[in-house]
């Protein structure tokens, strides 16, 4: 995947550092026959590949601008990507002055968060304290004993994989992109 990213004429650091956690994102969630289908099998013979379950959507720079002024305007989540068939959500959220009361971790679910615009504190990790079950898979505690404290502004990533505790707090403004996957983890 690099060697295309690195040909690309246009290519430049920035745009490949943007548009590397969802390539990855998606390498990960997607099952290896899709990642893999080949028209031509090992012994010569033509076959058809698997149509992917979804077609490819293509995020583009100005779309991604024109959907950060308005969450910039009325913020809030403006959800790129959900799809009942392939495991992974990708959502663009601009959040003012907000902060979790709790931390919350899933046992289905990995997010990768990437800063577009502002910053946010992570608190990530640790040992949650009289943690409860919110529905199947969902937790909330309090306290996470031992978590780590991350600043992250423009251009940063977070990988939180699931069962990890996490909480953010947003003192001013911050714009990002979360990926989820979701589903069983491939051994």
């Amino acid at each position: 995947m690099w060697f295309t990213f690195a040909m690309a004429k246009v290519q430049t650091r920035r745009n490949f550092l943007q548009a590397a956690p969802l390539a990855a994102a998606v390498s990960l969630a997607l099952p290896d026959r899709l990642l893999f289908a080949s028209t031509t099998p090992a012994d010569g013979t033509q076959s058809t590949a698997s149509a992917a379950p979804v077609p490819f959507q293509v995020f583009t720079a100005s779309a991604l601008a024109d959907d950060s002024k308005a969450l910039a305007a009325k913020p809030g989540n403006n959800a790129l990507f959900d799809s009942k068939t392939i495991p992974l959500a990708v959502v663009l959220t601009t959040e003012v002055g907000k902060s979790a009361k709790e931390f919350e971790w899933h046992e289905g679910r990995d997010h990768i968060v990437q800063i577009v615009d502002g910053s946010t504190l992570y608190e990530v990790g640790g040992t949650p304290k009289n943690p409860r079950n919110t529905r199947t898979g969902e937790w909330l505690a309090p306290a996470s004993e031992g978590s780590s404290s991350f600043k992250l502004s423009k251009g940063d990533m977070l990988l939180i994989p699931r069962g990890t505790p996490h909480m953010r707090s947003t003192e001013g403004s911050v714009t990002f992109i979360l990926i989820s996957s979701s589903g069983a983890v491939q051994a």
